[in-house]
């Protein structure tokens, strides 16, 4: 039977409902988690109520096409399909008429450019609001959504009664139905996740979310009924999947016990899971001078196991140098010093200068906060969604900020990475550090993340002094 074979239900037209999205734009401000609201002006519904982001399907496009368009619409921001995450869905009614309408909510927590007001003949403001402090008065619809995405749950039902406010009002009856997904296992996890999950290490009795914010991936800690424990993450993109889980079909295991182990993966669901790892984050701990060396040069053995876990191959073709720089000048020009775009477009065409290298297998994010420190003082690395194969600087780029005025810790980890750098490998590191140093200011200008713009200012300053003449 055929889509036009299906006779009407009970004899009559089906029932369809307006479909709409909504962007909830999630940052981390000084006080927790902060959503990007705008507030409706001019002759539209709500005029005068703050709102998510959002707009309404056009003809041909699905749902996550319809929200990075009124992303861009409405605020400015570039959304990648790759970053935008299911949120919530809502079915709601309004106080006035009797149609019905799906909103549908979606989370996005890595995007490019500035939130901005777009269309002032709609929206007469915008700003960013702690999720536990949203501000008054908003649309009742859009504090539901809110109020499931908060909750955890995959879905609510909102039906306002004749009579309703159209704004969210303390005083008035909550409408808003939560609808939890199915339990299994006691496990608070999204249905598909729990079943994965549940399939690769057997029944699960708690799940403990432990995402790094800055990823956008979801990683949860999960305990079996035997008290075993292992981590669960659901990438953000196929493409950081399929980064990792090569990472640990292929190099990975040259690494024994210092990395975790693949136990599964679903690449429908973009999911894996693999084993725990003992130990405590290296980012944030304080360590003596003596300890700081030695830490060093295992890290330079790690380096040097994982780039020679698998054969050196010849680079592919990719796109120049000097394109890539310049897409990451166009959002950090607004935050680059004086003579910075100088220097690093001075570094661009020396890096076109140099032989091509062999490329070998690398962490791609290689830094303290991807490394664990055990109780017997031993390393373990974890984290490989941006695994690939590149050159083998690429993976000194962000741990030779920790070297900055301290030349013991860059020859305690060369010395256990088991020679010196080349004169061209030299260039090459320097090369790469501007480029990424430009790509953090960007992002950490305009995601409000201090840290990581930080990062790359000092990186600058440290290639200025070395390249002043």
């Amino acid at each position: 039977m055929t889509d036009t074979d299906v006779p009407p239900v009970s004899g009559g037209a089906r029932h369809t409902v307006p479909v709409d999205v909504h962007l909830v734009l999630r940052r981390t401000g000084e006080h927790g988690p902060e959503v990007l609201l705008s507030r409706r002006a001019g002759p539209v519904y709500a005029s005068g109520l703050w709102h998510l982001p959002s707009g309404h399907l056009d003809p041909g496009e699905d749902v996550v096409e319809a929200v990075i368009r009124e992303a861009r619409e409405e605020t400015g921001v570039l959304i990648d399909p790759e970053d935008v995450t299911a949120a919530a869905t809502l079915h709601h009614r309004p106080p006035v008429g009797t149609g019905s309408r799906i909103g549908v909510f979606f989370e996005v927590r890595r995007w490019s450019g500035r939130p901005r007001v777009m269309e002032p003949d709609r929206c007469d403001g915008m700003g960013w609001y702690p999720l536990d402090g949203l501000p008054d008065p908003m649309v009742a619809y859009c504090r539901a959504g809110l109020d499931a995405y908060r909750a955890g749950m995959p879905a609510a039902v909102h039906f306002q009664q004749p009579g309703d406010p159209i704004r969210y009002a303390p005083g008035v009856p909550d409408r808003t139905r939560l609808l939890p997904g199915p339990p299994i296992g006691g496990v608070e996890l999204p249905y598909r996740l729990r079943e994965f999950a549940e399939q690769a290490v057997g029944r699960t009795t708690e799940a403990v979310e432990v995402s790094w914010m800055r990823t956008g991936s979801r990683v949860w800690r999960i305990t079996g009924v035997g008290g075993g424990t292992w981590y669960l993450k659901r990438h953000r993109g196929a493409k950081f999947h399929e980064r990792e889980v090569a990472a640990y079909r292929r190099w990975v295991p040259a690494l024994g016990p210092r990395a975790p182990r693949l136990v599964a993966a679903d690449t429908a669901a973009r999911a894996v899971v693999v084993t725990a790892l003992a130990g405590r984050p290296l980012h944030g701990t304080v360590l003596d001078t003596d300890s700081e060396v030695r830490i060093q040069h295992e890290l330079g053995r790690l380096a040097s196991t994982l780039h020679g876990g698998a054969p050196p191959e010849q680079p592919a073709e990719t796109a120049s140098a000097a394109a890539e720089v310049e897409h990451h000048l166009c959002a950090a020009r607004p935050y680059l010093a004086n003579g910075d775009e100088t220097l690093v477009l001075a570094l661009a065409r020396t890096y076109e200068g140099l032989p091509p290298p062999v490329v070998v297998p690398t962490h791609g994010d290689f830094q303290y906060r991807n490394v664990l420190l055990t109780e017997d003082g031993e390393l373990r690395l974890f984290d490989f969604e941006r695994s690939e194969y590149g050159t083998a600087t690429r993976d000194m780029v962000r741990l030779s900020d920790t070297w900055t005025g301290r030349p013991d810790l860059r020859a305690a980890f060369l010395d256990g990475y088991g020679r010196p750098l080349t004169p061209a490998e030299e260039l090459r590191l320097d090369c790469e550090s501007a480029f990424d140093a430009v790509s953090g200011i960007a992002y950490g200008s305009t995601h409000d993340d201090p840290e990581v713009a930080e990062r790359g200012r000092r990186t600058l300053l440290r290639l200025h002094a070395a390249h002043r003449s």
